[in-house]
């Protein structure tokens, strides 16, 4: 996000008096949400660089609102086990997410786990802003690309194959889709090599399938599938 932009005046959501919990590795990342949060009149605003300590700080502390990360280091979507044990724990919790991957599959998760919103961790100062005053408002937040995409998919139904495969292996079949080598994928999603190779073999059991090339046909062969693969 630019801290340069120009942002036109709008009409602010009420503070949050009970803070918010902002979850990231990457301590600049931390530094900017914790100036956005303040900027945006929340006084109580609590940190975390991984899974374990957030959900820590969020028991501690219970804020109203959470900010996260979907990726740390090599634990792939963990985000996501965070966003459903806070969830369980304070179901009023209003969480918002946001990742480096423009994944309608990936945001489908997302809101499935419990998240009110999903936004690009590139994406602008504004919308992010958009997207928080969204959430602290206890409405949902989607980039409307991606809400299309999901509504086009129907990842919330059962009626497709590709509803068996959690969030990693669906990231993993989209790149597997865009003709993409396990090494490339293992560089792109920061996994081991091996991981994307057992991972692949598992979606195979899981579907059926009895090659690779049969994996990608089942999944390219799903409605709406291509739209559901954006480039990267």
């Amino acid at each position: 996000m630019s801290a340069g932009l120009d942002i036109a005046p709008r009409r602010k959501a009420p503070p949050v008096r009970e803070g918010i919990l902002i979850v990231d590795d990457h301590p600049v990342v931390l530094q900017g949400f914790r100036q956005l949060a303040e900027m945006e009149g929340i006084e109580d605003v609590f940190e975390a660089g991984d899974i374990v300590s957030g959900y820590r700080a969020f028991h501690r502390h219970r804020p109203g609102l959470v900010v996260t990360d979907l990726s740390f280091g090599e634990d792939g979507l963990s985000g996501l086990s965070l966003i459903r044990r806070i969830r369980a724990l304070e179901p009023a919790t209003r969480i918002l997410a946001f990742s480096m991957y423009d994944d309608p599959v990936i945001a489908a998760r997302v809101l499935q786990s419990g998240a009110l919103g999903f936004v690009m961790k590139d994406t602008s100062v504004a919308v992010f802003l958009e997207a928080l005053d969204a959430v602290r408002a206890g409405r949902s937040y989607l980039p409307h690309a991606i809400a299309t995409h999901i509504a086009i998919l129907d990842l919330a139904t059962d009626r497709s194959p590709l509803s068996r495969l959690n969030a990693r292996e669906l990231q993993i079949l989209s790149l597997l889709g865009k003709g993409k080598t396990y090494t490339e994928i293992a560089r792109i999603l920061a996994l081991h090599y091996r991981s994307v190779v057992s991972t692949t073999s598992a979606m195979r059991v899981k579907l059926g399938a009895g090659s690779l090339a049969e994996l990608i046909h089942i999944a390219l062969s799903q409605p709406g599938a291509r739209s559901g693969f954006p480039d990267r």
